[in-house]
Parts: structure tokens; sequence; C-alpha cells
């Protein structure tokens, strides 16, 4: 990761002046310092045809230290423990043989560094070096895969700049991706010659125009998910009346392989999504195609991928054939402070049309103070192809943050 290196001890030796200058505001900066502390206990059930059932009481911690801002110098550091109560009443992603034969949790056991870097910012302009959390647009193709014990973050070199009025330019170079399965695992981290470029402005009344370029190449056995995707997307909302507004969004995007790829292909994206908002809810209609060339289908490996194409989780991977997904969602302010939330999805291939099954999604929602937040959640995926098995899965979930 030269690049990453030789930024990072360029922004170093800048700051040697001001070290030498100002050693006490040093130690006030590291005194008035932030702790960061959460607590996940999560309980996960899977029933999966072909396989014996799962479950999972898992507790994540997370202790994280972030300095105040000193001389526009930042540093944040933050460690991780997942613990399994009972780590072989689940398949671990393959990592524990005692899970042989039962549905996955992708929440295996592990301790690391989640996040360790260091900021400088100047007038609008930040850079930001080291492992850390990197969420583009809505996560449809870089997110933090947030829903996982372990969360996706990146080894990297992230340059943001404000200067030009109401748009923000986003650059990135991913020089390692550490993956929701842990370091333990063959697949946990990818190795990365990344370029990312997301540009985005808020200057139209009627939402915000986004545009990227995703050059994602990949080492080793992650090579075949090395890809270039190009893109644009258009979001926002219209007020239809004094309690009732439109919400919109639309996306297209194109893909071809690219860097340490070996595959040859070129596939299209495109989304759309309309629905009505008021106080006591919501009302959304969506359309996504992951296109097919070449039997290789559309690739979002770096995406936030629980939060698209059902909670089941059967689509991790586009089809071959690619994927339609249809679906409806409606959300419930509910009396008690709750909030609900239904997805329903019908999905098919794009090359072909066959009918892959639907899904219905469940969940509820509700905050307890500022710190505690309830959860419960599920997911119902029932098969029309012989290529998917029926998928239920049910979570209950208590966080804390400070």
């Amino acid at each position: 990761m030269k690049t990453s290196r030789l930024l990072s001890l360029a922004l170093l030796l800048s700051a040697l002046p001001l070290v030498a200058a100002d050693a006490v505001s040093v130690s006030d900066a590291l005194a008035q310092g932030k702790v960061s502390l959460n607590a996940r206990l999560r309980y996960e059930s899977v029933e999966q045809t072909g396989l014996r059932d799962a479950e999972a009481l898992t507790l994540r911690t997370r202790l994280g230290y972030t300095t105040v801002p000193w001389h526009g110098w930042k540093a944040m550091l933050e460690a991780e423990n997942i613990f399994a109560a009972n780590g072989d009443s689940y398949s671990q992603a393959g990592l524990n043989p005692g899970g042989n034969g039962k549905a996955v949790i992708a929440d295996p056991e592990t301790t690391e560094i989640n996040q360790a870097w260091i900021a400088f910012s100047q007038d609008k302009t930040t850079a930001t070096v080291g492992r850390q959390r990197l969420v583009l647009d809505n996560a449809r193709f870089i997110g933090d895969v947030g829903w996982r014990q372990d969360m996706q973050t990146f080894d990297a070199v992230v340059l943001t700049d404000m200067s030009l009025d109401k748009t923000t330019l986003t650059y990135a170079f991913l020089g390692q991706i550490n993956r929701v399965f842990s370091d333990r695992h063959a697949q946990g981290k990818w190795q990365s010659a990344s370029h990312v470029f997301n540009a985005s402005y808020t200057g139209f009344a009627a939402g915000t125009l986004t545009a990227y370029a995703y050059l994602l190449d990949f080492k080793k056995v992650a090579a075949p998910n090395s890809c270039a995707t190009y893109g644009a997307s258009f979001a926002g909302t219209a007020k239809l009346s004094a309690g009732l507004k439109l919400a919109y969004r639309a996306e297209l995007a194109t893909q071809s392989d690219y860097g340490s790829s070996l595959l040859s292909y070129s596939a299209n994206y495109y989304a759309g999504e309309a629905g009505v908002a008021a106080k006591p809810g919501s009302a959304t209609l969506g359309y996504e195609v992951l296109g097919s060339d070449n039997n290789v289908g559309f690739k979002t490996p770096l995406a936030t991928l629980h939060a698209f194409n059902g909670w089941a989780d059967l689509f991790l991977v586009t089809p071959a054939a690619g994927l339609r997904n249809t679906y409806l969602k409606g959300t419930a302010n509910l009396p008690e402070g709750f909030t609900g939330t239904a997805f329903y999805h019908w999905f098919r291939t794009d090359a072909t049309g066959v009918g892959l099954g639907t899904e219905l999604d469940l969940q509820l929602t509700r905050k307890f103070g500022k710190s505690v937040t309830g959860q419960v959640k599920y997911a119902d995926f029932r098969h029309d192809s012989p290529a998917y098995p029926d998928v239920q899965k049910f979570w209950f979930q208590v966080e804390f943050n400070y």
C-alpha cells in the first residue's frame, strides 16, 4: 500500500513543527478526546432447506477513542470483540468444524482493530489515512456492511473536498478490504489497488445529483471481483400537500471487467424508486435490475449487501443471468415510539426472466432513551427455482451506544 504509506509519512512530517511549538496543546487534545463504546447483543436463528437449523447468540463490543481536533489533526483508534455464547450452534462461514452442516450466520468470533486512522483538515478539505469506515451514497456500491457484527472497513487513503458550493468530492485509494468474515477467514481480507471517485451536487431544488467511477482491482482469490463501474443517480423529494411528500430515486450504471480480472463482460445496472411519505408512515414501489453478459452478473463486491435484495441474503452474489427485483416497501410510525418496516420482493433473472422466488421482510424498532435501541426482525424467502432454498431468519437484538 505504497500510496497510503507515502501520504501518511508526508502528513506526519508536516506536523512535526506544530508538535515542537505547542506540546501542551497536544496533551489537551488527547485529554479532551472522546471515548466511544458500542455493545450489541443479538440472537439470530436460520432455517434453510438442505441444512441443519442454526442459531447464534453473539455480543459485539467496540471500544474506541477519538481525539479532539488539534491544528487540523484528528486521530481515532477502535478495538472490537465478537463473542458467541455457543460458537458451534451455527456455521461461522466455515471457520468452526462444529458448525459443519448447519446454516451460515456470518458473525464469526474475533478480536481485532476495527478502526485506526489519522486525519488532517484544512479549509474544506480532509485527508484520512488508515483503517476506516467508508460509506458512499446509499451504500449500494461502497458501504460498511453495518448489519453484520464485524463490519467492513477499508485500509485506505480518503480525500474529501467541499470547496465548491453545494458539492462534495471524494477520492479513495483502497489498499485492503477488511471483510465481515474476520481476519481468520481466507476471504476475510482482500488485497486491493482500487480507486474510488464520487461527486455529489445538492444545488438542484428537485434533489441531489451524484456521479461516480469505481475502479476496483483485487488480488489473488478476490481477482474475479475486479470491475470498473461508471454511473450516476438522482434522488429527491417534492411537496404534494401540507403533510404529504413524494420521494424518488433513479440510478443508472455500466460495468465491465477491470484490472486483475480474467473475465470478459459488460453489464448494466438501473434502478428506480418512487413513494409517498407522511407523518404516519410511507409507501414505496421500487424496481432494480442487475444485468449480465457472457454469463457474468453485475458485481457489487463492496456494497452493504444486506440492505438490498432481501434480508434473507440469498442474492449477495448476483446470479450469472442477472437479477430483477421488484419490491414494495412500507413504514409506519406506531404508538409508544415503535417504528415498523415491511418489504415484499419478487425476484427473477434478468437475461431469461425465470422466477427465482418471493420474500417477505418485517422489522419492528424502538429506541429507549438516547443510548439503547431494540429491534425484532424477520425474513421469509420462498423459492420458485430449484437453484435456491427456502429460508426463514429471525433476529432479536439490543444495542447500546455511548
